[in-house]
């Protein structure tokens, strides 16, 4: 798996968490562990480095403390996470890219005025 870097930031270490593209048409984010494999925490800004149009199309739940906890699939293979700068407390997910989708008057082509 490829990753494309799409930006980092939320530690004093290396700028991490991480958020990066890769090349099957999903995201793939570096966060804190948590006691769940499948689950990781990340900074409310990291979210904000998703690609033009799209949102991580995954459950985050806000802890309160500037974080969201979001889960998706361990990546644990050496040459994906070899692309990653990763902390001792930190580990990776794959998580659904998705594109945006419009509602309401946005949706209708319509002005809110």
């Amino acid at each position: 798996m490829r990753l494309h870097f799409l930006g980092k930031g939320g530690s004093d270490r290396n700028g991490c968490p991480t958020l990066c593209a890769n090349d099957q048409g999903s995201y793939v984010a570096s966060g804190w562990q948590t006691d769940q494999a499948d689950t990781i925490e990340i900074p409310h800004l990291l979210p904000g480095f998703a690609e033009t149009g799209t949102f991580l199309g995954a459950r985050m739940t806000d802890t309160g403390r500037g974080t969201f906890l979001v889960s998706g699939r361990p990546i644990t293979d050496h040459e994906t996470l070899s692309q990653i700068d990763l902390a001792e407390d930190e580990s990776a997910i794959e998580v659904p890219k998705t594109e945006r989708t419009y509602y309401g008057a946005a949706a209708a082509g319509r002005s809110l005025a």
